[in-house]
């Protein structure tokens, strides 16, 4: 079921539970761009718990228990509220996290609702969980950095009806990403937290969905599509429950979470209250033995329609954009009489009267016996140290093949909905052997296909490189300074700013005037490499080089036509990493960039701290305890980890002499301590 739909009682009774602390929004007075500053003045300056941290904050963040209860990852991109998810993750296992992705359901990252090249990859913006979400890493990639809107023709769907096409959007005609239903209003108020969070900059950044402005921040268009999506998909119980997990983290909280209402007042202070009038010649066009389709003629309002709702047997259905007059519900049962009606609404989310009621009958089911075709030509097309690569011939049906089995050792593996599969998580220099099995929507399953043996790689220092070939050719405008995105040698999603695309260096490459950042890769980063040459005139200048939204080393280019490879060495940063080329010290100079790898993380040349260097007192201990430093001159960071892996608590960057960690649950765990470049691990016992 899905959460919105909550009685309002129950509603009311789990907000206040929220947990705002008290006196938190006493200054949060006034109406318009004057309440909106006052909210700023409340959120800013939280807690930075970096980009790694990020992981650390879903653990209790996004956490489903409200949909399957079972614990997983809470995605937006690939949750489906009404019926079971085309794939889950899990926060304990490591292997979930992307790393390299070709398919959906390969693994989950970290899904920046305004892109990082919005903001340079900056921090704090770039690990603030409260417009960070985790999604799958296949959907964040085709999410790229367009807008999010209503899709008019969607050129993809994703497994759970996540849209990606032209734009419905009044005025804008790009492209844009459209998630479910279930999910706008949270992603509307994560667009109303940034533009509040980050009012001191937000007129700096340049994106469509942006007007330049501090107060008003959004173009009209996408405004009244995001006051639409917070009207229809009020605060639920998780989105509270979020709000009061990453405040526990942060130590701020989102004002549109726990006051709905604040978005009225402050970007639409004059209520519309005119309702739209009714839509017209409602129609049923076809049925089949599930479905109904339905057209309508235009509503009309004094300041826009926004959406239609439509109406079965008196009970509100679906909803779709006002871009389209068209709706086909769906999951009826066959032979059956259903009636119908459509109710116009606006961004106040007035409503119309009904519209004419129409009456449609699906037909009679046949059922679907017949299995699939088996799939042929099984092959493994590639390797890596932990993943196989598949490719296949595509199966037949007398109705439709839906999607593919894919069998590890004759161990069900994973679902796809294409022709090719990686499978991910495998051990290095290991031999799998593999077989597929079509299904249809009836969930008939083919025979198997042939099998195929596959070894993974060992293990190399390599992790990723990047040499611009894949770019896209846009032959119109390759010398225009336009933003740019593709998928890059290593199956990253790269974006870059200001950039044109006719020049070369050792082969093709990109040439800047604004930033360049990648989707996160896994294994770390030790060593960074990349060449450079300034075009055109101008000066030698430098970028900085930025991991996770810090900077960690200076990139150089000299004059005109001299080109420079700078390699910067010690890196030494584990876990999932966020690279980004950005800062130019002459905005105008149009600089060349191509080449650029970078090595994994290893630990094994990173000095190790001295055994004197932290004491944990007590230990064992009943679940509180202190880490005390010998050296309190420093910077300490610490991250505690259970045998499984799992980071369950970080601090970075300390300058005390001691912390006190609390309430760690029964059981055993490692504490790693950094400061500068060495680190060492110790084990402590809860009892």
């Amino acid at each position: 079921m899905k959460l919105k739909l909550l009685f309002t009682a129950l509603l009311f009774s789990l907000i206040s539970y929220a947990q705002i602390p008290a006196g938190y929004y006493s200054s949060a007075t006034g109406t318009g761009y004057t309440l909106k500053t006052n909210l700023y003045n409340i959120i800013k300056g939280h807690t930075d718990r970096g980009y790694d941290g990020l992981y650390t904050t879903y653990l209790s963040s996004d956490r489903d228990y409200y949909y399957e209860n079972d614990g997983t990852v809470l995605d937006m991109y690939s949750e489906n509220p009404t019926g079971i998810d085309p794939y889950n993750y899990s926060t304990s296992v490591s292997s979930d996290k992307c790393g390299n992705y070709s398919v959906e359901g390969d693994c989950y990252n970290r899904e920046h609702i305004i892109p990082q090249s919005v903001f340079g990859s900056n921090a704090p913006m770039v690990s603030d969980a409260h417009s960070i979400t985790p999604t799958d890493g296949k959907v964040n990639g085709l999410r790229s950095a367009f807008p999010h809107g209503i899709v008019a023709s969607a050129s993809k769907t994703t497994l759970n009806g996540s849209k990606l096409g032209s734009s419905g959007v009044s005025g804008y005609s790009g492209t844009v990403f459209e998630p479910i239903d279930e999910f706008k209003g949270d992603i509307a108020r994560m667009y109303f937290y940034f533009a509040t969070r980050y009012e001191n900059n937000v007129a700096g950044y340049s994106y469509d969905m942006f007007d330049g402005s501090s107060d008003k921040v959004f173009t009209t268009a996408f405004l009244n599509m995001l006051l639409t999506w917070h009207a229809q998909d009020p605060v639920n119980a998780r989105e509270i429950a979020r709000n009061n997990a990453i405040y526990a983290r942060q130590n701020n909280r989102n004002p549109y979470i726990d006051h709905p209402e604040y978005v009225q007042a402050i970007w639409n202070p004059t209520a519309d209250t005119v309702a739209p009038t009714a839509a017209t010649n409602l129609a049923v066009t076809g049925t089949t033995s599930s479905t109904v389709s339905l057209s309508w003629s235009a509503a009309t309002d004094n300041v826009a329609v926004t959406s239609y709702d439509i109406y079965m047997n008196g009970v509100l259905k679906t909803s779709v954009s006002s871009s389209n007059l068209t709706a086909t519900i769906t999951g009826l049962s066959a032979s059956t009489e259903y009636s119908f009606y459509v109710v116009a609404k606006d961004a106040a989310v007035n409503s119309s009267p009904n519209s004419t009621t129409v009456n449609g009958t699906t037909t009679i089911t046949i059922p679907d016996t017949e299995i699939p075709s088996v799939p042929t030509n099984l092959a493994v097309t590639g390797s890596s140290s932990s993943t196989v690569s598949l490719s296949w011939t595509a199966s037949t049906d007398n109705i439709g093949v839906t999607s593919y089995d894919v069998y590890v050792n004759s161990v069900f593996k994973s679902s796809v909905s294409g022709t090719t599969a990686i499978v991910n998580g495998l051990s290095p220099t290991t031999t799998y052997s593999f077989y597929v099995v079509a299904k249809d929507a009836a969930a008939n399953s083919s025979a198997q296909s042939n099998s195929v043996n596959g070894t993974t790689t060992v293990i190399s220092t390599s992790c990723a490189s990047e040499s611009f070939e894949n770019i896209p050719v846009d032959t119109a405008n390759d010398a225009t300074y336009t933003t740019r995105t593709w998928t890059g040698d290593s199956g990253l999603e790269w974006t870059a700013a200001l950039a044109r695309t006719d020049l070369s260096l050792n082969g093709k490459a990109i040439v800047l005037k604004g930033n360049l950042s990648a989707s996160a890769s896994s294994n770390g980063i030790g060593n960074f490499t990349v060449t450079t040459v300034l075009n055109y005139s101008g000066t030698s200048g430098t970028y900085n080089l930025r991991v996770n939204g810090n900077i960690v080393g200076t990139i150089p280019y000299g004059t005109t036509g001299v080109s420079t490879t700078t390699t910067i060495s010690g890196i030494n940063i584990a876990g999932d990493v966020v690279i980004s080329i950005t800062d130019n010290s002459t905005a105008s100079n149009r600089v060349g960039i191509d080449d650029i790898s970078w090595t994994c993380f290893s630990g094994l040349g990173i000095e190790t701290l001295s055994q004197n260097a932290f004491k944990i007192y007590p230990n064992p201990s009943k679940g509180n305890f202190n880490i005390i430093f010998d050296d309190t001159n420093g910077k300490h960071s610490v991250e505690i980890f259970s045998l499984l892996g799992q980071k369950v608590f970080e601090e970075k960057n300390m300058e005390s002499s001691s912390i006190s960690v609390t309430n760690l649950q029964k059981g055993t765990y490692l504490i790693k301590v950094t400061k500068d470049s060495k680190s060492r691990t110790e084990k402590i016992i809860i009892n």
